[in-house]
């Protein structure tokens, strides 16, 4: 897990597999991450091979956390694969997904 922030918002590239062996440590992480008041927060998911429920777990309680804090959550993802896991279970619509990294720029909107 490799993060930045840039313009106000903390970008986390996770890389590898989000499966149940991983996910405890990468839930952990996160939870420090979603914290603060009003976190904003990108989770770049493009280089991730692989997830399973545990992962979506994870994902979900990530979202919860961030808005309960009255914060964003943004998803990266190009596969198609993980857009049609998202579809099955329900949570397509949950996400704020999009295959490219957002700009980042302090004061921008988040549009």
């Amino acid at each position: 897990m490799a993060q930045r922030v840039a313009g106000g918002t903390t970008v986390v590239s996770l890389q590898g597999d989000i499966d149940a062996l991983t996910a405890p440590t990468l839930s952990e992480r996160l939870d420090a991450l979603t914290a603060c008041h009003r976190p904003d927060l990108v989770l770049d998911l493009r280089p991730v091979r692989f997830i399973d429920c545990a992962g979506l777990g994870v994902l979900c309680r990530t979202r919860n956390r961030t808005l309960a804090r009255r914060g964003r959550l943004r998803l990266i993802t190009e596969s198609a694969a993980f857009r049609r896991i998202l579809q099955v279970t329900g949570l397509a619509d949950v996400f704020e997904l999009h295959a490219q990294l957002p700009q980042l720029r302090a004061g921008a909107p988040y549009g």
